[in-house]
């Protein structure tokens, strides 16, 4: 009985490493959203405490940068739920996978669901990726040829075309 209890243990293991592989992609994916939500927030940051005396143009524009920095912020935080969500389904599953041989209870159909889940949850987080990052690329502001444009003034807020008054 030991035996084959220490068997099924030992095939735990070897079922819980790809699981492990997983969650290590899940943290990298983590860490990299992590990185965009944060160089998002510093421009917006850094939009919003540019000079106090903008044009009209000059304010039309940073508003609708401000917008699409909102619309990737969203973007980037649901792939972040999405992705530890999946994180907390890979720890399930390899939860259930050694309770399953520790306690001789066939867990195989809720390893499988929870599996799928994780892939699911994993699929959100990389379409929301892929979103947020074609949103990154198409609707960039200035996207015109930038230093024929801009002037040599330190006071312009960095990123857009336009000075204060």
């Amino acid at each position: 009985m030991e035996s084959q209890n220490l068997t099924a243990i030992t095939h735990a293991i070897q079922l819980s490493v790809a699981p492990a592989f997983l969650l290590v992609a899940l943290g990298t994916l983590i860490t990299i959203l992590n990185t965009r939500l944060g160089r998002i927030v510093d421009r917006r940051r850094q939009l919003q405490a540019g000079p106090t005396e903008w044009t009209e143009e000059c304010i039309t524009e940073a508003n609708q940068e401000l917008a699409v920095l909102n619309q990737r912020r969203r973007l980037i935080y649901l792939a972040i739920l999405s992705a530890g969500l999946g994180g907390l389904l890979v720890c399930l599953v390899v939860a259930s996978t050694f309770l399953g041989a520790l306690l001789v209870v066939e867990l195989a159909k809720l390893v499988a669901s929870l599996f799928v889940l994780t892939m699911l949850t994993m699929i959100a987080a990389l379409s929301l990726f892929l979103r947020e990052v074609y949103i990154a690329v198409n609707k960039c502001p200035n996207s015109g040829p930038l230093l024929l444009t801009r002037r040599n003034d330190k006071r312009r807020s960095p990123g857009l075309d336009c000075e204060p008054v």
